[in-house]
């Protein structure tokens, strides 16, 4: 199993344990309440969302992922979805070394 598939897994046990934000508004609120640990936007996003994310999070300086597609991110958590947001350390910790 490569390192895009455990961290698809994580994303789908992240959401399960409800640490994990999904769908646009709702993860714009959680980065400017910074609960945001990490975001995962879709490399194929709009160029709406895609400009709305960025701007929020390099404001709130949390970093944005791209290593998925929009089918990634929803097959992952089982909803179709452009955009996650990790609310915990310990998932957002674990993420990154496996994006490393």
């Amino acid at each position: 199993m490569n390192n895009l598939q455990r961290l698809s897994n994580l994303l789908g046990l992240a959401q399960r344990a409800g640490r994990l934000i999904s769908g646009e508004e709702m993860a714009i609120k959680a980065i400017q309440t910074q609960q945001a640990k990490l975001i995962f936007l879709a490399n194929d996003a709009g160029l709406n969302l895609t400009k709305k994310v960025r701007d929020k999070s390099n404001y709130y300086d949390i970093e944005v992922s791209t290593v998925f597609s929009t089918l990634e991110l929803s097959a992952a958590i089982g909803k179709p979805r452009k955009v996650l947001v990790i609310t915990d350390t310990g998932f957002s910790k674990k993420m990154r070394t496996l994006m490393e």
